[in-house]
């Protein structure tokens, strides 16, 4: 607002940049001052000076329109209470104002005002913004805001890498703080996908992280969109419980399909157990039936640890691992699906072999396993009792948990990386499931030992067993061998792959081929991680490629690595290209954070 024949001070930070005469009968201009174009307008006897660009689009807001003290801007015709910037419309942000005064009829501005809230905090309630309303274009520019605003004072000395690390931490938090609190059925793929977005993270490129965060910031809020709130139930006062206890309870509940009571039994024992036993809680409780929820069960839970690891046990764990109950109390049973009783009955054989277990595991106390030779060729058998005698006999061997889900995990991966395209493209999702159920099993081993987990192995290894007709033919693959082209052509010919339907074995080749050609692994994942992050990817694509990096990152031999890259590279390129609607959304809000002026010919 105007200050009429202000003193002149010469202490001041104001400018001259108009005539007020001149501003009067135009009744808007556009000055620049440090490169920045800013608006004035004059209104109902008062001047206003504004950032020209508009805050959601870049439009010009000198060209928009003022009624009562509202400007509104006519490309998406987003209004903004002329005062102090603020907007109607939640989706277009406040625009800045800059403090106007009047000294002998000309117009000063302060064109660098202390802003009202550090940049961190500014963007970081945008976020929040855009994860209420699900505004996707608001979730794009608040990731890349926290990711590269100025740093506020206190914080200037602290690096580069202590503010990404800041703001990476700053997206997920707020994230799950949204997702564990707006929805009621809990943890679902929206923050599964976010938990696998992190885990990403440091694989993918310096441009790809952010695109990372985005992603699983959006599905965040694309799955919360129109759900009732979760309201979280609260822990027991006696915290004298004994975990056997702990544990008697939380299975009883979960069994009888009492969310509540289970809710409130895994909140006490948050409060009262260390997070190896809390683990170990809900991972027996995880494998107490077969396959829940067609692996899903499994992967979220251990999808909420590792988010834990990500934004902190003390402060999120009772409300992460909470919100993953109804994935306990409400999961099919597949004990219960017609497929693993007929022709053979798999979920007898998995309940008899987990009767068994003291005294497997009693045999094998102090033993070493060698995996035999023909080990992974019995799992990938179509013979269930033969799987379920191989592991027996591992575990009497003296196999621990971690081991025999390691050898679980890669049968996973080899059907996807043999899956038959003469299948149905439904399919796909079905070796998916083993896959990233065995690849989680596998690492929730790191977490616990409890015994409870070598059921987990049966129940994966029948449902490698249930998809042997998915590699029949095997796809071929290719074998070892040498290449001497450029590792970066090979990188951008596979990239290049993706942008044509149904390149299946193509992009497997092309992954081998980099092997052969001794190239970077890092620079292998990063493409690989470009060409997932550009398309509008659906949830298991996602999950896909994340698992792959894990199993690559738990082998050592180099035809397992191959596999592991070489299964997700095969289901990434059978699910695109796609219309990177994403994609769209993200550049845009890149490009408006350089200053590009979108509403110009290109």
């Amino acid at each position: 607002m105007a200050a009429e024949n202000a003193d002149t001070d010469p202490e001041s930070t104001f400018v001259p940049v108009a005539s007020l005469p001149d501003l009067e009968a135009d009744g808007s201009q556009v000055v620049s001052e440090n490169g920045q174009a800013i608006a004035l307008f004059y209104h109902a006897g008062e001047v206003h000076a504004v950032d020209n660009r508009c805050p959601h689009m870049g439009f010009p807001l000198a060209r928009g329109t003022i009624e009562e003290g509202v400007l509104t801007c006519h490309w998406h015709h987003a209004r903004f209470e002329l005062e102090e910037g603020d907007t109607f419309d939640i989706w277009a942000d406040d625009v800045q104002t800059f403090p106007v005064e009047v000294r002998e009829e000309t117009v000063c501005i302060d064109p660098d005002p202390e802003p009202n809230v550090p940049p961190d905090v500014h963007w970081r309630n945008r976020l929040a913004d855009g994860l209420q309303e699900n505004l996707d274009l608001v979730l794009a520019k608040s990731v890349l805001g926290l990711h590269s605003h100025e740093p506020i004072p206190a914080r200037r000395t602290r690096g580069a890498e202590a503010e990404r690390a800041d703001a990476f931490h700053t997206t997920l938090e707020t994230a799950v703080n949204f997702g564990t609190r707006y929805r009621d059925t809990g943890w679902g793929r929206g923050l599964t996908t976010l938990g696998c977005m992190a885990n990403l993270y440091p694989e993918v490129g310096k441009r790809d992280e952010r695109r990372a965060l985005y992603r699983g910031v959006r599905e965040v809020a694309s799955e919360c969109a129109g759900e009732p709130p979760r309201f979280q139930q609260y822990a027991f006062d006696n915290r004298e419980i004994p975990k056997e206890r702990f544990e008697e309870w939380f299975r009883n509940n979960c069994e009888v399909r009492d969310a509540d009571g289970a809710e409130r039994v895994l909140l006490t024992a948050i409060a009262a157990l260390p997070p190896t036993e809390v683990a170990e809680l809900l991972l027996t409780a995880a494998t107490d039936h077969r396959y829940m929820n067609a692996g899903h069960t499994l992967d979220f839970i251990n999808t909420a640890f590792e988010t834990l690891d990500h934004v902190g046990w003390s402060e999120h764990a009772d409300a992460v691992l909470a919100s993953t109950v109804q994935q306990l109390t409400g999961a099919t049973r597949s004990e219960e699906l017609s497929s693993w009783r007929q022709p053979a009955d798999i979920a007898e054989l998995c309940s008899d072999a987990a009767d068994r277990l003291p005294d497997l595991v009693a045999a094998g106390e102090g033993e070493a396993w060698e995996e035999p030779p023909d080990f992974l060729e019995t799992l990938l058998g179509d013979d269930p009792e033969a799987i379920i005698e191989a592991l027996t006999d591992a575990i009497a061997a003296g196999a621990s948990t971690t081991e025999l889900a390691d050898a679980v995990a890669r049968a996973a991966t080899r059907r996807v990386a043999y899956f038959s395209t003469n299948n149905e493209f439904a399919d796909w999702d079905t070796v998916h499931h083993t896959f990233t159920y065995a690849n989680a099993l596998h690492r929730v081993t790191g977490r616990t030992d409890t015994p409870a987990l070598y059921r987990g192995c049966f129940d994966g290894a029948m449902s490698v067993y249930l998809d042997r007709f998915l590699n029949a033919p095997r796809a071929p693959l290719p074998d070892p061998g040498e290449s001497d082209r450029d590792p970066a052509a090979v990188r951008q010919e596979l990239l290049e792959s993706f942008d044509e339907q149904g390149q299946v074995n193509r992009a497997a080749a092309l992954v081998s081929e980099h092997f052969d050609s001794r190239g970077d692994p890092k620079g292998l994942k990063r493409t690989l991680g470009r060409a997932l992050l550009r398309e509008d990817c659906d949830f298991h694509t996602l999950q896909d490629l994340e698992a792959g990096f894990g199993r690559f990152e738990a082998v050592e031999n180099g035809w397992e690595q191959r596999l592991a890259l070489m299964a997700p590279a095969r289901y990434m390129a059978a699910h695109f290209p796609t219309r990177r609607e994403a994609e769209q959304t993200f550049s845009i809000a890149t490009r408006l954070g350089r200053g590009e002026r979108l509403h110009e010919v290109e």
